[in-house]
């Protein structure tokens, strides 16, 4: 059963409320039966929905026989407990059903321990009294019976389990940090390393077509499916720019709307492709009835993550199924700088790729470099990253006239130090330059 309260600032699609939370149920592998809706300026204190709404919940709860209520919203542990205690079934709220399905999905270690971390900092402080022996333990002064717990050492007031259990939860949070911690070093050290070439990543609300698009593009073989986080782990593959050249593309975990921010903290990790590429190539679902909510809030994450400034491209996906009203809406009416694509037809792809490789080639600079023969891998990066005019071989080295772009230039001035010998100065820098 599903239910939701419909607030002032709500970005939900009115013309169907629950069809997100009913797709995220879908995707746990639970049968929505029905669901109520309440539009409310605030939850109810209490239960979150009112007196009313909440004995109709609890009417079709056992019309139905469901076995458990989602709720679209976030409750606090005593709204989950009152509702829980007026419909006898279990309750669980928005982030903890979105929690459920990374968990079921993860499957790299380092998502693994990214979505314990969010579940434990989530539940951490809604451990509730799940014990029957929430009594103190007992020290020897009330320890006399038989049976009963005491003698040297067990003096004094005892603690709760409650607050037992919530120092291992602290402990074990404690742990998990310190092993992503590890691993967003690594993370950080494999981006760096790729840093002299052009990346892309890209972004997007969950079952925008990431995958389907990378898949077409790369043949990469991800994971692909009609369903909400059918992927949840970064990969990176070459797609091919054709000439001998290539940039780099990442597909990232999708976004929802209302994302638990534990889970957006602890996937920073997993995000850091993101976080560092050259460009975005923003994913969108035009066939999506609520298409600018969904680009909203993928813009709204992005800022959260600290990505907002990163140049980016706004892709349309699914053409081949949108209405065309609705996708003019979109370019026209909403002014929507987007690509048309399809990626399941191949529709717009060859514009796409065109589209990049100005991206790529449009912050070149002409310069004239020498490289000294024995510098074997200088010159395959330059070879890969840069396009070579003229290529004259002397006894001191290679001579090269390139066409490249300044900030790669830069890394590899950086890297190669001496070994990399530029002819002339830099010229100065153009707006747009920081940007790629």
């Amino acid at each position: 059963m599903l239910a939701g309260v419909i607030l002032p600032r709500s970005r939900v699609d009115m013309r169907n409320p629950l069809g997100e939370l009913a797709a995220l149920a879908k995707s746990a592998g639970v049968e929505v039966v029905d669901g109520v809706i309440q539009k409310r300026l605030k939850l109810d204190t209490r239960a979150g929905l009112g007196k009313g709404k909440l004995q109709e919940l609890t009417m079709l709860v056992d019309q139905h026989d469901a076995d458990v209520v989602i709720f679209d919203n976030d409750l606090l542990p005593r709204q989950i407990r009152a509702v829980e205690d007026a419909v006898q079934r279990k309750v669980i709220d928005r982030s903890e059903l979105i929690l459920d399905i990374f968990a079921s999905r993860a499957k790299t270690r380092q998502a693994q321990l990214q979505v314990e971390l969010a579940q434990l900092e989530y539940s951490a402080p809604r451990l509730r009294g799940m014990w029957k022996h929430l009594e103190r333990i007992a020290g020897a002064g009330g320890a006399t019976g038989a049976g009963m717990v005491g003698g040297v050492g067990t003096r004094g007031p005892g603690e709760r389990q409650i607050e037992i259990d919530r120092r291992i939860v602290r402990k074990r949070i404690s742990v998990l940090k310190q092993e992503i911690a590890e691993i967003d070093k690594r993370k950080q050290r494999e981006v760096r390393a790729r840093s002299d070439q052009f990346t892309l990543s890209l972004v997007g609300y969950t079952n925008s077509g990431k995958s389907t698009l990378m898949n077409r593009l790369t043949g990469a073989g991800r994971y692909a499916a009609d369903q909400l986080f059918a992927t949840l782990d970064t990969k990176t593959v070459r797609w091919p720019m054709g000439d001998g050249r290539f940039v780099l593309l990442s597909d990232t975990v999708g976004f929802v709307r209302d994302i638990p921010h534990h889970l957006v903290a602890s996937f920073r990790a997993t995000l850091e492709e993101a976080l560092n590429a050259h460009l975005l190539l923003h994913v969108v679902d035009a066939s999506a009835s609520d298409a600018m909510t969904q680009l909203e809030t993928v813009e709204l994450v992005l800022k959260e993550l600290g990505c907002a400034d990163l140049p980016r491209l706004t892709v349309l996906n699914k053409t081949d199924v949108a209405d065309h009203a609705a996708l003019a809406e979109l370019l026209v009416n909403r002014r929507i700088e987007g690509l048309p694509i399809s990626a399941l037809t191949g529709e717009g792809l060859d514009q796409l790729a065109a589209h990049v490789l100005r991206r790529v080639q449009g912050h070149a600079i002409e310069v004239s470099v020498s490289v000294p023969h024995e510098a074997g891998k200088l010159l395959v990066d330059l070879d890969r990253v840069a396009e070579v005019r003229k290529r004259e071989y002397t006894n001191d080295g290679v001579h090269l006239d390139l066409s490249i772009n300044r900030a790669i230039l830069e890394q590899l001035l950086g890297r190669y130090g001496s070994t990399l010998r530029l002819h002339q100065e830099l010229p100065p820098r153009v707006d747009g330059d920081d940007a790629t």
